[in-house]
């Protein structure tokens, strides 16, 4: 990497750099990550999936839902990053975004009874703070979409909590604000996938505040954040497919692992089904090729 930029962070799978007071950019790497552990193989086209899919959910709502993104066009990163239409290998991946000041919740949204809340739920007939009813069965829809955060952990797994010890964290005001933010974006976006066949089962958002506007930040609505099905697939009670890294999570479960450093070797098949599911995703959501997106 030739650009003069200060790095300001690396999490699992973006790496963050500092352009001037009021920008960033985010860069999306090809790493796959499990229980807190990087993988050592990329899963080949996986930044420019997340990238692509964040830069179309924007600017479908754009105008009803604010964001942090200001570009991913390389021309337009160009004046704020000199040198930045050289750097090849950054482009389709990268967002050049406002600076935030971070929401410190996970904003998630539930569509349908599924993963951890259905694991929890299955257990115990209810799932703590949350007023469901009784005989529910996996993938089954919620009445209305429920909002359930989460803390933001630096380390570990986010814990879940309930509304009261959200407002204690951000107070009622933010907390009203998020949540309208939130279940309005998941409303329009449940819509928009189910006239390409596809149900959004559940996602989660971050939030933040930009000049003192509270805007979704990170990546939106993509297969690291959201749980995507097919609606010829979904049925009550039953585990459909879905356009994530479930091929890796399949492989992974079946390893003599102790999820702890070293992670074992991923197969180049697991790899290679992997990247189709993430680029199947882009283009079905999308309507256009992977190839038509920046860095091909």
């Amino acid at each position: 990497m030739s650009l003069d930029l200060h790095h300001v962070y690396s999490g699992k799978v973006r790496d963050l750099y500092e352009v001037d007071d009021e920008h960033l950019l985010m860069v999306a790497s090809d790493r796959l990550s499990a229980f807190d552990v990087v993988m050592n193989e990329p899963i080949p086209e996986k930044g420019r999936v997340l990238t692509g899919l964040t830069n179309y959910w924007t600017r479908e709502f754009a105008g009803q839902v604010p964001a942090s993104l200001v570009s991913c066009d390389p021309r337009e990163i160009e004046p704020f990053v000199p040198g930045f239409l050289e750097e090849k290998a950054w482009h389709g991946r990268t967002m050049l975004v406002r600076r935030a000041q971070m929401l410190p919740l996970e904003c998630i949204v539930r569509g349908r009874l599924a993963g951890s809340f259905y694991a929890e739920y299955a257990a115990q007939g209810t799932v703590p703070g949350m007023d469901l009813p009784s005989g529910m069965k996996l993938t089954d829809p919620f009445e209305t979409p429920l909002f359930t955060p989460s803390t933001k952990a630096d380390s570990g797994h986010d814990i879940n909590i309930d509304l009261t010890t959200a407002a204690s964290l951000v107070g009622e005001d933010a907390l009203d604000r998020a949540m309208t933010l939130c279940l309005d974006l998941f409303s329009r976006a449940v819509a928009s996938l189910a006239k390409v066949g596809i149900v959004l089962a559940d996602t989660k958002f971050e939030l933040g505040y930009v000049e003192g506007e509270l805007v979704v930040c990170d990546e939106v609505l993509t297969p690291d954040s959201s749980r995507f099905w097919s609606a010829d697939h979904v049925r009550s009670g039953e585990t459909p497919p879905s356009f994530d890294k479930q091929p890796f999570r399949d492989w992974l479960t079946a390893q003599a692992w102790d999820r702890t450093p070293p992670p074992p070797a991923v197969p180049d098949d697991i790899v290679k089904v992997t990247s189709e599911r993430y680029v199947a995703c882009y283009e079905r959501v999308t309507g256009h090729s992977l190839r038509q997106w920046y860095g091909e």
